[in-house]
């Protein structure tokens, strides 16, 4: 079973600023809690047990918040505001584990996914990138079906999802025979990035969840800076494409790039409408605009 999940979070969150110049992008919040705190919910949903920060000096804030703070519990208690206490003690399941180790240079996803190799060990894993948040749809978690397809094929899995032919040349699209029906996944013989309008190989974007081979961090050892003078994970990727298969899973669920601005403010219109407390009031607020 995989346990163990990477999330890089190190990066200066450029696509942010003005805000990310003292805010670490992952967290902004979205309606009621930081985006990063998403992610995490979706891999504990998926059975992981230990998230791996690869972090940064200036991004304590993360690991502060989902550290305990007996100040504010006691003056919570205290004040018999349970409900906010019970919220703030259960943002993790005690059974997760959350470490932190440092990336020391601004050196590539690859480099930081590298970074966790002592915390990994030998065991496969799988890695978010925090400035997505998936959404489920359907009721089903699309890490777990990847995790599970992963036990049952022993294949890396990348998670993909279609987007429009007309903004292909935006992401990393992956070079499939067929496209796989949502949910499922197929075999993948490379990934082609921002190809051009026309020549692209599918219409399937990587999203930014993998679940990948222990081995992958010995490739990531031995792979050269590539684009942006930087480490890639997509060149380690296709380094274990000469010997194992991987292959591309395309989801069911929705995303949201929260590392942009538009992106999260369409996160936070979505998840506020379906926000337990605030949903019915902010969807009549919406409907109350005069646009």
């Amino acid at each position: 079973m995989i346990k163990k999940a990477i999330l890089p979070v190190a990066g200066l969150g450029t696509r942010f600023l003005p805000a990310s110049k003292s805010i670490p992008k992952e967290m902004v919040t979205v309606v009621d809690r930081p985006a990063i705190e998403y992610v995490i919910k979706e891999a504990v949903a998926a059975g992981i047990e230990q998230i791996i920060l690869v972090t940064h000096s200036s991004k304590a804030s993360i690991e502060n918040y989902f550290d305990r703070n007996f100040e504010l519990e006691t003056t919570l208690e205290n004040k018999k505001k349970f409900d906010l206490l019970n919220e703030i003690t259960n943002i993790i399941p005690s059974n997760v584990s959350i470490v932190s180790v440092r990336q020391p240079q601004p050196l590539g996803l690859g480099h930081a996914v590298l970074c966790a190799k002592n915390v990994i060990g030998n065991e496969p894993f799988a890695v978010l990138l925090p400035d997505v948040l998936v959404k489920d749809i359907s009721g089903q978690n699309d890490l777990s079906k990847m995790i599970q397809r992963y036990e049952t094929s022993e294949s890396a899995q990348i998670m993909v999802e279609a987007v429009p032919e007309h903004l292909v040349d935006q992401y990393g699209i992956v070079d499939v025979i067929e496209s796989p029906v949502e949910g499922e996944s197929i075999a993948m013989q490379g990934i082609v990035e921002k190809p051009a309008i026309g020549s692209a190989p599918s219409n399937l974007s990587v999203v930014g969840r993998y679940v990948l081979p222990a081995k992958i961090m010995q490739l990531l050892e031995n792979t050269p800076k590539g684009a942006g003078n930087e480490i890639q994970l997509t060149d380690a990727i296709a380094a274990l494409q000469a010997t194992d298969v991987v292959e591309a899973y395309r989801m069911s669920g929705q995303t949201f790039d929260c590392g942009s601005k538009l992106g999260y403010l369409k996160a936070v219109l979505h998840y506020g409408l379906e926000h337990p407390k605030l949903g019915l009031e902010f969807k009549k607020m919406i409907k109350d605009l005069d646009l």
